[in-house]
């Protein structure tokens, strides 16, 4: 036997919850297509894995990867950690479809310049031409849909809009989307009712394999409302549900940050009742979550929605009108449900102006100490400054909670990071570790060092689950005949390096990972291979 690469001496997890084994495996034309005993097999390539673990190629369930790799087309902070596909178009943000006012409101600090698109076809020629190391499997966004057709007011969507946006939205689901996704704490997404959220998931009920995924109504107070709506969208609209980046935020477990406050009293128990009862009742719903007590949300997120409304325009209209800015202030003063924000763990991440670079990794209460204002004060002062984008790591989580929730059998896992360079355009950005760190994270702390799940149960979590929720059949898995997205680590070493105060370090232990069986980190350095591709919906 000959083959392009073989994986010799490893220990094999197959991705599918199975116990783990020896075996060589052989790979030629992209595809795994031996897996056994093959000491007398020839090939090109060989990497000795003993010692090490081969999985399948993990799947981010939640990114925001959509545009960072035009940028950033290696996608180091993720194929570094072993991460060979990310799902795009979360938080109801895509890329795609865009209309006439669509790239000066999508918001996410995107920049449209990289190519000439209007739909998934067209964005996906562009990435592809451009090469990427990683693959990325996307979904359509709600909040596009929105803006697409001028719907991004606050105030229900007119007939001919939803009709139009239900055209748009099936159109991206026959391009190849696996999802429609929502952001309903944000602006414009969180403007549509729980109805006519389900009316649009209708558009997509019938494709086979497609389903909802939200960032749902989150809010102080709502951590039960904000599952049970996404449920009553599920039964209403006819489709499967993805619950993202289930947390409960709140007073912050501070971990070490600045000083320690006191943890909130969790609801994690209740909270997965509901998931279990929506399960025996016949709705297929699962979530992912990440392994950190911190999130990171633009500053915008703790301005009313009502503010935001007409897009970035009409934001800063009434940032500028005194009166209506005396409304905002006094809402953003009390928090959104009625609970304060605590600004000193508010640490800027992001801007987009040279002026305020120099905010980067310092707290709101910090830049409103200096500025001589009050906390809400400085936060609409930033907004206004960087019209909108401007992203903060919050620290509002629980230990407990984060715990309690990836070890949960409905839970996978996702990372709600994008795909980077540690020398690219983001370099300056003090971003949540979760770019570079989640995976390694959950084998290194939780598996080996804290025994939360067997190292078996955490690679199912990042491989074979989302597969099957992304009805990917020929991914997820270490099985002869599936395609060779491979990582190869070492149970003994791996883990993240990245912190928040310097988050931009690769993570260690993951010294091999391939894409359709090329390696785009060999010996621990990236190749600069570009195998990646866009993944569609019910391909083989």
């Amino acid at each position: 036997m000959a083959f392009d690469t073989l994986i010799a001496n490893g220990t094999i997890i197959d991705g599918a919850g199975g116990l783990r084994y020896q075996a060589d495996v052989g790979i030629s034309d992209t595809r795994i297509q031996a897996i056994g005993q093959l000491e007398d097999a020839e090939a090109d390539r060989v990497i000795d894995a003993d010692g090490l673990i081969v999985t399948p190629g993990f799947i981010d369930m939640h990114s925001h990867s959509d545009m960072s790799l035009f940028d950033d087309p290696g996608g180091e902070s993720k194929a570094h950690q072993g991460v060979t596909t990310e799902v795009t178009g979360n938080c109801s943000y895509s890329p795609f479809p865009l209309g006439p006012e669509s790239a000066a409101n999508l918001g996410m600090g995107w920049k449209f310049e990289q190519g000439n698109w209007s739909d998934l076809n067209g964005w996906a020629q562009c990435l592809e031409s451009n090469g990427i190391s990683i693959n990325i499997a996307p979904q359509v966004g709600q909040a596009a849909l929105q803006i697409a057709v001028g719907a991004n007011e606050d105030r229900p969507a007119t007939t001919d809009e939803m009709r139009r946006m239900q055209r748009l939205a099936a159109e991206a689901v026959e391009q190849g989307a696996f999802s429609l996704s929502t952001g309903l704490s944000l602006s414009p997404s969180g403007y549509m009712s729980t109805d006519e959220v389900a009316e649009l998931c209708k558009a997509i009920a019938h494709y086979d394999g497609a389903f909802y995924v939200t960032h749902a109504r989150v809010g102080a107070g709502r951590h039960l409302r904000a599952i049970e709506e996404a449920i009553e969208i599920g039964r209403k609209g006819g489709v499967p549900v993805q619950f993202s980046h289930l947390a409960i935020g709140s007073q912050p477990d501070m971990g070490g940050w600045r000083k320690p406050r006191p943890e909130p009293v969790g609801r994690g128990p209740e909270m997965m009742e509901l998931f279990d009862d929506a399960r025996k009742d016949g709705l297929d719903i699962t979530f992912d979550s990440y392994p950190y007590t911190a999130g990171q949300a633009g500053v915008d997120q703790t301005v009313p929605n009502w503010a935001q409304a007409g897009g970035v325009a009409g934001y800063m209209a009434r940032l500028r009108d005194p009166d209506t800015r005396a409304r905002i202030l006094d809402e953003v003063r009390a928090g959104l449900g009625g609970v304060a924000p605590l600004w000193d763990t508010w640490i800027i991440a992001e801007v987009g102006s040279d002026a305020n670079k120099g905010l980067i990794g310092r707290s709101i209460a910090e830049i409103a100490a200096e500025r001589e204002v009050e906390p809400a004060e400085a936060a609409l002062q930033l907004e206004e400054e960087e019209e909108g984008e401007i992203s903060a790591v919050v620290h509002n989580r629980s230990e407990r909670d984060v715990r309690f929730f990836l070890s949960h059998p409905l839970g996978m896992i996702g990372s709600d990071g994008m795909a980077i360079s540690p020398t690219g355009v983001h370099a300056s950005e003090q971003h949540h570790p979760r770019f570079y760190g989640t995976y390694p994270r959950i084998l290194g702390r939780y598996v080996r060092e804290q025994s939360l799940m067997s190292l078996e149960t955490a690679v199912h979590k990042m491989t074979g689950m989302p597969a099957e929720r992304l009805c990917l059949e020929d991914r997820g898995r270490v099985e002869v005949g599936l395609v060779a997205d491979l990582a190869v680590f070492d149970p003994d070493t791996v883990i993240d390096r990245s912190t928040f105060g310097d988050p931009h370090q690769l993570a260690a232990g993951v010294p091999y990972v391939l894409v359709a069986g090329e390696p785009v980190v060999s010996e621990g350095v990236h190749t600069g291979a570009r195998p990646g591709r866009v993944l569609r919906r019910g391909e083989d």
